[in-house]
């Protein structure tokens, strides 16, 4: 398993349903990892394949997995699957899987335990939506999903959280970097066990807004939505 320790920052690439061969092939080549920092491309599960870790601190990682090991699943793509191929991170619960395929806390904490037994960092993703913020329980809507979603064997040398508040994803909105820096303090400290764990800020991130949010001591790297999508984009983000 990749040691989180090693990495000032970790920035995730989430490429979501998008890519084709040519746009990969074009991206690579352009892609500059930066040498201090680990990044990971979550590219769609057929082109898991294409990324050669040509640096040490290039990563392929994947979309989601299934919460079974292997059977009769038609379509799923097993964590020791994901194994076999060298995936070394995935994303897991993102507000997307939640909403359109019903995924609850209870999917996810499985998910997470069949990716660490299998020596693959599960990467929580937990938000609020506008309602739930408007209505002022971000941090019981947070403290929910984090305690149900997040195993028991789970530790900050394993695991990585990702905030990803819902009504941020794609939207262009982001919350101010005190509302950030504050959600992100709440979520170390929801349980000592949380306290040394790496979380990632998400939702519209872009490279004008990066290094702000990133400078936050409690914020130890983004997850990238659209702006990953755009190479030169998500280099001016990893540097």
């Amino acid at each position: 398993m990749i040691k989180l320790a090693n990495f000032s920052s970790i920035f995730i690439a989430n490429w979501k349903l998008n890519g084709n061969t040519e746009f990969i092939n074009e991206y690579y080549q352009k892609l500059l990892p930066n040498s201090k920092n680990c990044v990971v491309v979550c590219s769609p599960s057929i082109f898991l394949n294409k990324l050669k870790n040509n640096n040490k601190n290039l990563f392929s990682g994947a979309q989601d997995t299934s919460i079974y090991i292997e059977g009769a699943f038609t379509g799923e793509l097993s964590a020791k699957m994901l194994l076999d191929i060298n995936i070394k991170f995935c994303l897991v619960g993102h507000s997307e899987r939640r909403e359109y395929f019903n995924e609850t806390n209870e999917t996810v904490n499985i998910k997470s335990l069949n990716l660490i037994n299998n020596n693959i960092i599960p990467v929580i993703c937990i938000g609020e939506t506008l309602e739930q913020k408007e209505k002022k329980i971000t941090k019981d809507v947070l403290t929910k999903q984090i305690c149900e979603s997040v195993p028991d064997l789970s530790n900050f040398e394993n695991t990585l959280i990702a905030y990803e508040p819902i009504w941020a994803i794609g939207t262009g909105l982001t919350p101010s970097i005190q509302d950030i820096d504050e959600v992100h303090s709440f979520i170390k400290d929801i349980d000592i066990r949380f306290n040394k764990f790496k979380v990632l800020y998400g939702g519209s991130v872009k490279a004008s807004n990066s290094a702000e949010i990133n400078s936050l001591k409690n914020v130890d790297g983004c997850l990238v939505g659209g702006a990953s999508l755009k190479v030169e984009e998500f280099n001016k983000i990893i540097s």
